[in-house]
């Protein structure tokens, strides 16, 4: 009885306030989440793996020093991975970086890509962003990862130190980097001869993930790992 209660109720719930998909607008139906069948099935996914070498690893090339890096989606200008982070990152759509998180982790996971990973850290936003989106678009997706590999979630660690644009020329990030550091570690110790997988949204020329892993790297004995949601081919 209470289930069909249950399910009369979300039928109402949904044709007052019908759920739409986040790549292409349609219209959900029961049991779809966040994206239609249609879309899900269309995802551009990478397929990269932490095991063999692939283009995410090359970007970091002579750059940092880093163990591995890999990307979950191909993120293009016109198509539905650009339209779900777009969603993710200005529309208050929170829970989206939980689905693709949830849905990266279950892969990770099985195929025992990260089991050895002891941290699992998220790009951080500046707190005056912080505060006037209301969260960190990575966090979610981090935390998700974290719970399927088995490892701690650790956000606060690694701090943003200037509000600047983060999708920039990787030139100006680096010259900003050499005036002062744009993100610093308030505990040096905590990662020291660990495994950390740094987390972000989408690479596109590696500058942010190179600050964040200069940092990282100044603990003794650390090895960085580096995962996104998507990558630019």
């Amino acid at each position: 009885m209470y289930s069909k209660i249950s399910n009369i109720l979300n039928d109402i719930n949904t044709v007052l306030l019908p759920k739409l998909c986040f790549g292409c607008n349609a219209l959900l139906y029961r049991g779809e989440e966040h994206l239609c069948t249609v879309c899900r099935n269309q995802l551009p996914l990478t397929e990269y793996t932490f095991n063999a070498v692939n283009p995410v690893d090359r970007i970091f090339y002579g750059r940092i020093n880093i163990i591995k890096a890999s990307s979950f989606l191909f993120f293009t200008e016109k198509g539905i991975v650009k339209s779900i982070i777009h969603y993710l990152k200005y529309k208050n759509q929170e829970q989206i970086g939980a689905f693709l998180g949830n849905w990266y982790g279950h892969i990770l996971k099985e195929n025992n890509f990260l089991n050895h990973i002891d941290y699992v850290v998220p790009v951080p936003l500046h707190r005056k962003k912080l505060k006037k989106r209301g969260y960190n678009q990575v966090s979610l997706f981090a935390k998700l990862i974290a719970e399927h590999i088995g490892a701690k979630y650790m956000e606060g660690i690694l701090i943003k130190t200037a509000n600047t644009k983060t999708q920039t020329k990787k030139s100006r990030l680096l010259r900003w980097q050499n005036k002062q550091a744009l993100y610093i570690l308030t505990d040096h110790e905590i990662f020291q001869d660990k495994n950390v997988l740094l987390v972000d949204d989408v690479i596109t020329t590696g500058a942010t993930m190179e600050v964040c892993a200069t940092a990282l790297s100044a603990t003794k004995g650390v090895n960085i790992y580096i995962a996104s949601m998507a990558i630019v081919p």
